[in-house]
């Protein structure tokens, strides 16, 4: 079912082709930059038309009505309810360690350097609602922007076909506290909210996971004078499980699977040091994916999945730092141990008891994460990504003397004259005045 890779005697290239993840990014990222194009150039008209044309869903106005909010949470059971609750405090216990510290030094005699720590004025959550509507990640991103103090929160979420925003992505937002919704999704929606068009406000910063249009978007809004800051890559989702001869095969399948349902691009990459223990892996996918209701997108991700075989901790530490997976699980002996030899994942999960399901939903560690590699430079969303500083400088007039000999060499160096001048007239003033 699942490819082999032996990784001690594979080439250069055989890893780099085991390593290499499932994608149509070329094509969604051509799609996307026309349709970000359409909308900086054309605004609501270009928004509407991809809206009626992607969702059949362009009503008059995208933002979902605080009446349906409201609804949508008072027909909640209470069982969800208290799920969602129950996630969220645990999220916000774990959020609220965070965040930038602001301080101030003096760097020399009189000198006053300061960091100021403000939020951005502007959060936009994109919360994926394709094919399974994602609760978790509203929670996920709405409750750092609150830590943060973001004065102004805004969801985008796609509709379902003709119908408007999944009830239980509405609900969530209402008890969390979120009053801002819009019912748009997908490229022309992170567009709309990227460019303040559509009757959608203008984000500093787009946050939250998505397909490869949405992920491409993203980027290109980065890239664009005007556009919105992007968090951080993360396109379809990904897990790599490391386990051991003793690990519970059934445990390990079903790790494997709950991240092969999300897409047909998902990743699932399983290193293993025998060849009979992944036989009893692949045993225990067939017999979970014959009750899985998402059997078709499972087993379609997972024929771009693979195994490497390697032959002690050392190799698995090692492939798994090449591989820099979004989810890293680690079922072994000493599962600590060995995370401790892994500096490249967005999260990690130890142990036989720790699912990435439980991360997923109500750990406290965030879920939105860096995929497709970019853990090698990435961590996941933190109540920093919703914060900017500011550096303030105050200098004295005994400041200005002390510094102004090393300001107007360094100028000097760097053939800047104004700079040094500037300098050099401070120091003239305050000798003058002394």
């Amino acid at each position: 079912m699942l490819d082999r890779i032996v990784w001690n005697t594979a080439s250069e290239a055989e890893r780099a082709r085991a390593l290499s993840r499932p994608s149509d990014s070329a094509e969604a990222f051509e799609t996307a930059q026309t349709i970000v194009d359409e909308v900086r150039r054309d605004g609501e008209t270009a928004v509407r038309a991809w809206a009626e044309k992607l969702d059949r869903w362009a009503p008059a106005s995208f933002r979902v009505p605080a009446s349906e909010l409201e609804a949508a949470a008072q027909a909640l059971s209470e069982a969800d309810r208290e799920a969602i609750l129950a996630a969220a405090d645990a999220v916000r216990r774990f959020h609220a360690e965070q965040g930038y510290r602001a301080y101030e030094v003096e760097t020399w005699p009189g000198g006053r350097a300061q960091r100021r720590v403000t939020p951005i004025d502007v959060a936009g959550l994109y919360v994926p609602a394709g094919t399974a509507p994602l609760v978790s990640t509203l929670i996920m991103l709405a409750i750092p922007a609150q830590l943060a103090g973001v004065p102004r929160i805004a969801v985008i979420a796609p509709p379902r076909k003709g119908e408007g925003v999944e009830p239980t992505v509405l609900a969530a937002a209402a008890l969390l506290g979120v009053d801002e919704v819009y019912a748009i999704g997908g490229a022309h929606g992170v567009a709309a909210l990227g460019f303040g068009v559509a009757g959608l406000p203008k984000a500093d910063r787009i946050f939250g996971p998505g397909n490869a249009y949405v992920a491409a978007a993203k980027a290109i809004l980065a890239q664009t004078a005007g556009g919105a800051a992007a968090d951080l890559p993360a396109g379809p989702s990904e897990v790599l499980v490391i386990a051991d001869d003793n690990a519970d095969p059934d445990f390990v399948a079903s790790d494997l699977l709950s991240q092969a349902e999300h897409d047909v691009l998902a990743q699932v990459v399983l290193i293993a040091f025998s060849e009979a223990f992944v036989d009893r892996v692949e045993a225990a996918l067939d017999r979970q994916l014959a009750d899985l209701p998402r059997a078709g997108t499972a087993r379609a991700a997972l024929a771009n999945s693979r195994v490497l075989l390697v032959a002690d901790e050392q190799e698995a530490a090692d492939a798994a730092n090449a591989y820099a997976a979004e989810h890293l699980i680690i079922q072994t002996r000493d599962p600590r141990a060995l995370s401790e030899r892994v500096r490249h994942a967005g999260s990690v999960f130890l142990g036989p008891w720790t699912p990435e399901a439980a991360g997923d939903y109500a750990a406290g560690p965030n879920h939105a994460l860096p995929t497709a590699g970019a853990a090698r430079a990435y961590g996941g969303v933190t109540v920093e990504m919703f914060q900017k500083t500011t550096t303030v400088l105050e200098l004295s007039r005994e400041a200005a003397c002390s510094i102004a000999p090393v300001v107007e060499r360094l100028a000097g160096l760097e053939g800047l004259d104004a700079h040094r001048i500037a300098m050099k007239l401070r120091r003239e003033r305050a000798e003058a005045e002394q």
